[in-house]
């Protein structure tokens, strides 16, 4: 059975794009732009993964990646964070304290994005 990826980010450009790479994997990929709608959709949709950009208006992602990692229904659920903050600092505070399953910064390349993801279920399983 095909994998279930939801992408959090506002910019419409960025979710196009993971969505038609991550399609090429043979991923199911829904997108949601509106991240006060996206705890909702997660809980609508109930994907395998999820990728969650960080800096979006009206709601922050970690307060989206909280709600989810709070919720029992996503117990297991890997969340990978996408985002413009490169600094070996913010990479760790994601992986270490907020215990991210993967740090994702923008730009990033398609074998990046495609290997990521492959990963976050690898460790799921692990």
């Amino acid at each position: 059975m095909k994998k279930k990826i939801l992408v959090i980010e506002d910019d419409r450009d960025i979710a196009d794009l993971v969505k038609l790479v991550l399609e090429t994997e043979d991923f199911v990929v829904e997108a949601v732009l509106d991240p006060e709608k996206a705890y909702e959709k997660a809980k609508e949709y109930k994907p395998d993964a999820v990728l969650l950009d960080l800096s979006m208006p009206r709601m922050d992602g970690w307060q989206i990646f909280k709600l989810l990692r709070n919720d029992k229904e996503f117990v297991g659920v890997p969340i990978a964070i996408l985002t413009a903050k490169s600094e070996e600092f913010d990479a760790m505070v994601g992986l270490h304290v907020m215990n991210a399953d993967a740090y994702i910064t923008k730009p990033f390349g398609k074998q990046e994005l495609i290997d990521k993801t492959h990963e976050l279920f690898s460790r799921s399983k692990e």
